[in-house]
C-alpha cells in the first residue's frame, strides 16, 4: 500500500504548489474513518481510494482532486458528514465528494424509466463540476481491475454497467485510454469465451508479428531521423474488445482482419505532423480511404491526431496515428489532458468548461434534460449521443456540423436549428438533390431546402439518427396531432351543438367543458377530437342545454315494421356469419324479415371495403334505398353519415358460422424504398398464417411505397398479430387497419362469396 509521503511525492513532482498539508489531512482522515473495514477481496478498504487516487496523480490532476479522490467514500461507507468535511477542507471538497456519493447510491442498470432518471442525476450531478466524473471513472477503474473478487451475479451487473454507462462517458470526455480499459474488463466479464480466445489470439499475432513490428519501427523512426523531425514511435495491438466489435459489424473472421498492428508517432509540432505524413506517403503505399484528418477537424471530444493505414515490409497494413505531445496527453487523459496544458502546475479546471469541446456535449445533454421531455425519450437520446461515433458535415456558408455515423440530411437540418429541421422538405448533398434517407459521408455539403408551411412527417423519426433530431420530430409530430384533434374536436362540437339547436354556443361550450372537469374550451375540444370523451353524456349534456321551445327535428326517419317477437337477434339467410338487431332489441319473426325484403333486400347485407373480421366491434347502416352495409366501428366513413337520413342497426358476430372461415381485411404500411422490402412484408404477412388476397404499391415520395394488403385472415387475433409483427419489422412504419380511401385501392371483391 503506498505510503502517506510517497502519495505527496508524486504530486509534488507534477505540481510543486500543491497543498501539502492538505493532502496530509485528507490521507490521515480517511484511513482513519475506514479503520478496520476490508474489501471483498480480504485488503483493508482504504487500499481501495488510496488507488484512486494513485490513478489520478498518473493523469496529473490538481491537489483538489486527489483529496476528494482520499475522501470520496467517507460519507457513504463511514460516520463522516458532509458538515464535517466542509469544516476540515473547504466547501469545495465537500461539494465534490458529496457529488460522487451521489452516483455511488444510483443504479444505472435498471428498469428504463429509473434508469434514466437516475442518468439525469448522473449528468446532473457532473455538470455541476467534470471533476465529479473523473473521480468517478478512476473509481470505477479500480473497482473494475478487481471485479473477480464480487460475486458472480453482481459482477455482471457492474460490467454491464460499465460497458453501458461509464466507458461511453470517458469516450465523450476524451479519456480514451481509460475507455479502453473499461471496457476490455467488462467484455472479459461479459462474454469470457469470447475474450479469452481473442486475448490468445491477439498474443500469437504479437510473436508471429513481432519482427515485423520491430522493423516498422526502426524504419520509420530512422527514416524521420533523417529528414530532422524529433519522434518517438510506438507500437501496439488493437484491444480484445475493438476487435470483437469489428468482427462483429463486418461478419468476418479475427484472421480476415487486416489492421490489427497500430503505430503512435510522437512529434513536437504540428508541422511536423504533416511532415511526417507526406514522409510515410512518400515511402509506403496507403490504403485509400483511410486517412482521417483530426487535426484540422478535430473530434467531439477534442480529440486531434492524423490518421492513416499503410501497406508496410512483408505486405502488412499498419495503422499510424501522428500527433504531438500535448494532443497525445489529450488523447489519453481526455478532459483531464486539455487542463493540464493549460496549467502547467496539476490540471486547472476553471476555463475547461469554456474551453473543451467535450464539455460542450455535456452542456448540451443536460439542456436537453431541462427541456422536460419523457423518461424514454431522454434515455433514448442520451444513449444515441453517447454512442455516436461522428462524420463531420458543411453548410454552403462553411459551418462545420459534426454528426453520428449512419446521419441523414435530417439530422443535419434539426442540428443547425430545429426550425431549419422541421420545414426541410429535401436536401443537396455535394450540389446534387439526394434522397432525405442518404446517409452523409466525411466532408459532404449539405444544403436545406425548405417550405415554411411544412412539418415533419412521423415516419421521419425511423430515418433519423440523432436523438435532437428524434425528439424534436416527435414534438412536431404531438403538436400537429394535437392541432387536428383540436379542429376535429370543435367541428364534431359545432354539430352537436347545431343538432340540438343550442344558441348561445360560446357559454354553453364554456358550460358543457365546466360539466366534463376541462379547465376551458381547448381542453374541451382536444379531448372530444381525440376520443378522450363520452358521446353519450356529451350529447346528453348539449340535448339539455339545447332550446327545447324551438327544438324541431329536421332528419327524415327511417322507420321498421313492428316485429311480431321480442326474443333476441335475427339472421339474414345471404349472410349468416352475421345477427341484427333492430332499434329497440326486438327480434324480427317473419312478417318483419318480409318486411324488410320489401324495403328492397334483393341483395340483404353487403360489407364495407375496409372488411370486417370476427372480433371487430360493428355497426350496420340501413340508407334509404334499402342497403345494408356492414362497418367496422372504426371506419371513416361512419363519420360522413352520422347526419344522414340512415338507420343504424346493431350487428354480431354468429359463432356458429364463423368458425374455419377466412374473412378479408385491408391494412396499409409504409416501407422503406430499399430492394428486398415488399418481399420482407409478404414474408412477415406469410409468417403470421395470414394469405395475401391483393395488393397495391402507392409510389408516396422517392423515400418511401405505400403497401396496401388485402388479408384473408381468420379472427380479430390472427390479424391483430400480423399487424404487430409488421410494425416490428425493420423498414416498415404507420402500419394499421386501412382507411376508406386506401380500402378503395384495392381492386373490386365479391364480398358474397367470404361468407
Amino acid at each position: 500500500m503506498m505510503r502517506q509521503y510517497e502519495l505527496v511525492e508524486r504530486v509534488l513532482a507534477y505540481n510543486p504548489n500543491a497543498d501539502e498539508a492538505m493532502l496530509n489531512r485528507a490521507y490521515v482522515y480517511a484511513m482513519k474513518k475506514h479503520g478496520t473495514q476490508t474489501r471483498a477481496s480480504g485488503d483493508l478498504y482504504f487500499h481501495h481510494p488510496l488507488e484512486v487516487a494513485a490513478i489520478l496523480t498518473d493523469m496529473k490532476l490538481d491537489d483538489t482532486t486527489i483529496a476528494v479522490a482520499l475522501l470520496h467514500d467517507t460519507i457513504e461507507d463511514t460516520d463522516a458528514t458532509r458538515e464535517e468535511i466542509d469544516q476540515l477542507f473547504g466547501p469545495e471538497i465537500g461539494k465534490v465528494v458529496e457529488g460522487v456519493t451521489k452516483i455511488e447510491q444510483l443504479k444505472l442498470v435498471t428498469r428504463e424509466e429509473a434508469q434514466a432518471e437516475n442518468l439525469r442525476k448522473l449528468l446532473l450531478a457532473i455538470s455541476e463540476d467534470v471533476r465529479v466524473l473523473i473521480v468517478k471513472l478512476a473509481d470505477r477503474l479500480h473497482n473494475m481491475r478487481t471485479i473477480q473478487y464480487v460475486p458472480e451475479e453482481k459482477r455482471k451487473r457492474i460490467a454491464q454497467e460499465t460497458m453501458d454507462i461509464y466507458a461511453p462517458l470517458a469516450g465523450r470526455m476524451g479519456m480514451q485510454d481509460m475507455r479502453s480499459e473499461l471496457e476490455n474488463i467488462a467484455f472479459s466479464v461479459l462474454k469470457p469465451d469470447h475474450s479469452a480466445i481473442i486475448t490468445n489470439r491477439l498474443e500469437h499475432m504479437e510473436g508471429e508479428n513481432r519482427e515485423i513490428i520491430s522493423q516498422i519501427r526502426a524504419e520509420l523512426s530512422d527514416l524521420l531521423k533523417e529528414k530532422n523531425i524529433d519522434a518517438t514511435v510506438y507500437a501496439r495491438l488493437k484491444s480484445p474488445w475493438s476487435i470483437f466489435k469489428k468482427i462483429e459489424q463486418r461478419d468476418i473472421a479475427l484472421e480476415q482482419l487486416s489492421d490489427i498492428i497500430g503505430f503512435r508517432v510522437i512529434v513536437n509540432s504540428v508541422d511536423d505532423c504533416y511532415r511526417t505524413l507526406g514522409i510515410v506517403h512518400a515511402n509506403w503505399k496507403m490504403v485509400p480511404g483511410r486517412f482521417k484528418d483530426y487535426i484540422s477537424v478535430p473530434k467531439y471530444n477534442d480529440y486531434r491526431s492524423l490518421h492513416t493505414t499503410i501497406v508496410g515490409p512483408g505486405r502488412q497494413r499498419a495503422e499510424l496515428q501522428i500527433r504531438t505531445q500535448e494532443m497525445h496527453s489529450v488523447a489519453e487523459f481526455g478532459v483531464a489532458g486539455h487542463a493540464l496544458y493549460k496549467d502547467s502546475q496539476g490540471a486547472s479546471f476553471k476555463k475547461l468548461e469554456q474551453e473543451s469541446q467535450a464539455y460542450v456535449w455535456l452542456r448540451q445533454t443536460i439542456e436537453h434534460l431541462t427541456k422536460g421531455e419523457d423518461t424514454q425519450e431522454f434515455l433514448e437520446y442520451t444513449k444515441l449521443e453517447l454512442f455516436q461515433d461522428q462524420v463531420f458535415c458543411f453548410s454552403p456558408r462553411g459551418r462545420l456540423i459534426a454528426l453520428p455515423r449512419g446521419a441523414t440530411p435530417i439530422d443535419f437540418a434539426y442540428a443547425v436549428h430545429t426550425d431549419i429541421g422541421d420545414t426541410c422538405t429535401g436536401a443537396k448533398i455535394n450540389g446534387i438533390i439526394s434522397p432525405l434517407v442518404s446517409r452523409l459521408r466525411n466532408g459532404d455539403e449539405v444544403e436545406i431546402i425548405r417550405d415554411p408551411t411544412h412539418r415533419p412527417p412521423s415516419h421521419w423519426e425511423n430515418i433519423a439518427t440523432t436523438g435532437k433530431a428524434r425528439a424534436a420530430i416527435r414534438r412536431s409530430v404531438r403538436l400537429e396531432e394535437q392541432n387536428r384533434a383540436k379542429i376535429l374536436g370543435e367541428q364534431v362540437l359545432n354539430i352537436m351543438f347545431k343538432r340540438e339547436e343550442v344558441q348561445d354556443t360560446k357559454t354553453s361550450a364554456a358550460k358543457l367543458a365546466d360539466a366534463l372537469g376541462f379547465e376551458n374550451f381547448d381542453e374541451l375540444i382536444l379531448a372530444i377530437g381525440s376520443g378522450e370523451v363520452d358521446t353519450e353524456l356529451m350529447q346528453k349534456l348539449a340535448h339539455d342545454l339545447g332550446d327545447k321551445r324551438t327544438k324541431k327535428s329536421k332528419r327524415k326517419k327511417i322507420t321498421l315494421p313492428k316485429p311480431q317477437e321480442t326474443e333476441g337477434w335475427f339472421s339474414l339467410g345471404a349472410n349468416p356469419s352475421f345477427k341484427f338487431r333492430v332499434p329497440g332489441g326486438q327480434r324480427l319473426g317473419d312478417e318483419g324479415k318480409k318486411a324488410l325484403s320489401q324495403l328492397g333486400f334483393k341483395t340483404p347485407v353487403h360489407i364495407s371495403s375496409e372488411g370486417v373480421v370476427p372480433g371487430d366491434r360493428m355497426v350496420s347502416i340501413l340508407d334509404t334505398d334499402g342497403m345494408l352495409t356492414v362497418y367496422p366501428i372504426h371506419s371513416g366513413a361512419l363519420v360522413s353519415l352520422h347526419d344522414e337520413d340512415v338507420a343504424w342497426i346493431d350487428v354480431l358476430w354468429d359463432a356458429k358460422y364463423t368458425t374455419n372461415s377466412d374473412f378479408y381485411a385491408t391494412v396499409s404500411m409504409l416501407a422503406a424504398n430499399k430492394p428486398g422490402m415488399l418481399a420482407k412484408a409478404t414474408a412477415t404477412i406469410a409468417s403470421c398464417d395470414a394469405n395475401i388476397h391483393n395488393l397495391v404499391l402507392r409510389m408516396i415520395s422517392p423515400e418511401f411505397h405505400q403497401l396496401i394488403f388485402q388479408l384473408e385472415v381468420r379472427d380479430l387475433v390472427q390479424l391483430t398479430e400480423a399487424l404487430t409483427t409488421l410494425k416490428h419489422t425493420e423498414g416498415l412504419s404507420k402500419v394499421q387497419r386501412a382507411g376508406v380511401d386506401e380500402a378503395k385501392a384495392i381492386s373490386r371483391i365479391d364480398w358474397h362469396n367470404q361468407t
